[in-house]
């Protein structure tokens, strides 16, 4: 077996290497398609928690955690090979493929008349969003130095947060009008003319290679123990104290299959695959395998609490589903902003590890304070605590990605950022997936029994009595706000557990040099958009782009 390579800590003077591209006009349309993916992604991602309680009750499903879940899923399945197709068929292709798959998903879900069907659809979106959030962070390592990379993944978590943030609102209200099918229509429209944004613009260049050379590259086998390990963790996780007990085969049986699995896909990816997966230069470097678990742990935190939170407020304060989507503004927009000023602050200083250290332990404190959260506590308490979590949750969600990139070569950037975005949305299956457990099983023990027995099909079918909460009678009705508050609580220390172990994992990690260049081999493929733009802005060089084309 071959001993892996060391790692560099900068870039060498010999690399083959160039700048980032120009930031023209052509660059910024490309930058705006790729911020209006995210932007679809993160409406679909929020949105879901405020109008599922309506959701379930209009379509009688028993599963809905699954609605979360199968997105969850699917966004993540898939991630490791979109990094390896990236690098064989190009950028371009993937993109567009990614928006196809997300507005099918779409239409499904829109025309689901059963939560099965709905279900299915969620994972076929979650498909395309996986490759959409794959491509993107692809693209941007294709087109900008890591220097000032923090710019624009600021500028991604801004597009992200302006969806997050209308998100609730948009699912509430239509869920609250009894029009919630429309939150998935709206969707295949903005992807046709997103789509019509990247043939015009994202011409990205291909390394050239056979196709059987391309081939050879791909890491089939751990793509498959990957993509196999994780949905058997997640229906463990999803049977887990609902359909099964947490200590029945069913349950218990799938779990340890797929981290048993993971286990097995790490142990291949380091002695055996060649080439793999995982960077190889990640074996012996804990900078950047730190980045990972903390990309894991802060999306799980994410996850947690831009799903979870809206029901704070339909369940326990009698918030309308697009008023609750409002009372979360204070996560949404913090998380944005400052994560915007994290990512100028790692480009004016280079430095990213005091922003992770602060961003862990502004989460801790915020957890913290949510812990404290009661049914009846204050509004301005609710909201206020959201900004202090949030403002945690933006940095290191910005942050992670440099001790990573800044622990390899250039040239590794788009397997590395396959195998980020793939970390991150396994951290959002934890994030759904957990909490929907934790919930169905507190609310088992903190309901009232003569409330429970109304629904002898299970507690799920209680998820779908919010909406009735404002109409009970007392004091039934402050003893079911009560239940959720005291569910909740669960979900606020499981946030402040995770980010207490994201704070010990940023422990030792080091401080390296960012990258100033990027790998030559891609970047704006000049030769495909130069001559047919500027006929109309620079006629003068109308014959020597010409011949610059017919010569290559």
């Amino acid at each position: 077996m071959d001993s892996p390579p060391s790692r560099p800590s900068s870039p060498k003077p010999s690399d083959d290497l160039s700048h980032g591209v120009p930031k023209d006009w052509k660059f910024w349309c490309i930058i705006f398609s790729v911020a209006l993916s995210i932007f679809l992604t993160a409406i679909e991602f929020t949105s879901i928690g405020a109008a599922l309680p309506t959701i379930a009750h209009s379509l009688k499903g028993e599963q809905f955690i699954w609605v979360g879940s199968a997105y969850a899923l699917g966004e993540t399945a898939l991630v490791p090979l979109c990094g390896g197709l990236s690098q064989i068929i190009g950028r371009q292709p993937i993109m567009l493929s990614a928006l196809s798959l997300f507005a099918l998903g779409s239409t499904i879900c829109g025309a689901a008349s059963t939560m099965n069907m709905l279900i299915a659809g969620r994972g076929i979106q979650g498909l395309g969003a996986g490759a959409i959030t794959s491509s993107m962070q692809i693209i941007l390592s294709d087109l900008v130095t890591l220097r000032e990379r923090g710019t624009f993944s600021g500028l991604m978590a801004l597009s992200w947060a302006i969806g997050g943030g209308v998100g609730p609102v948009i699912g509430g209200s239509l869920a609250q009008s009894g029009k919630w099918r429309w939150l998935f229509y709206l969707n295949p429209p903005i992807c046709a003319f997103n789509a019509i944004m990247v043939l015009l613009f994202l011409r990205l260049k291909t390394p050239p290679a056979t196709l059987r050379e391309k081939l050879s590259k791909m890491d089939i086998i751990g793509n498959f123990l990957v993509t196999g390990s994780t949905t058997s963790v997640v229906i463990g996780l999803t049977w887990g104290g609902v359909q099964y007990p947490w200590l029945s085969g069913h349950v218990l049986s799938p779990l340890v299959i797929g981290l048993i699995g993971l286990v097995v896909f790490i142990i291949y990816e380091i002695y055996f695959c060649k080439p793999p997966v995982v960077p190889i230069v990640l074996r012996m470097d804990w900078t950047g395998a730190s980045g990972y678990i903390q990309s894991f742990l802060i999306a799980m935190v994410l996850a947690t609490l831009s799903y979870w939170f809206p029901i704070f407020f339909e369940a326990c304060k009698d918030k309308s589903p697009s008023i609750a989507g409002v009372d979360i503004f204070g996560l949404s927009y913090s998380i944005s902003l400052i994560a915007i000023m994290a990512g100028i602050a790692v480009k004016k200083t280079g430095n990213y590890s005091i922003p992770i250290y602060s961003g862990w332990m502004l989460t801790i404190i915020g957890a913290g304070l949510l812990t404290t959260l009661r049914a009846d506590s204050s509004l301005a308490k609710s909201v206020g605590f959201q900004i202090v979590i949030g403002g945690g949750v933006g940095i290191v969600y910005v942050a992670t990605l440099f001790p990573i990139l800044a622990s390899l070569p250039v040239t590794q950037s788009a397997p590395a950022m396959a195998l980020y975005v793939f970390s991150r949305n396994f951290g959002y299956i934890w994030g759904v997936t957990a909490g929907g457990a934790i919930i169905q099983n507190e609310l088992k023990r903190n309901l009232p029994a003569s409330f429970l027995t109304q629904f002898p099909q299970g507690v799920e079918i209680a998820f779908e009595t919010i909406p009735v909460i404002p109409s009970l009678e007392q004091p039934l009705k402050d003893a079911v706000r009560n239940a959720f508050g005291t569910t909740l609580k669960v979900i606020w220390q499981l946030v402040l557990g995770v980010a207490m172990a994201g704070s010990l994992c940023s422990i030792g990690m080091k401080q390296l040099q960012l990258h100033t260049k990027i790998d030559k081999d891609w970047g704006r493929d000049e030769s495909a958009v130069n001559y047919k733009w500027s006929r109309a802005s620079q006629p003068a060089q109308q014959t020597e782009n010409m011949k610059e084309a017919l010569s290559a």
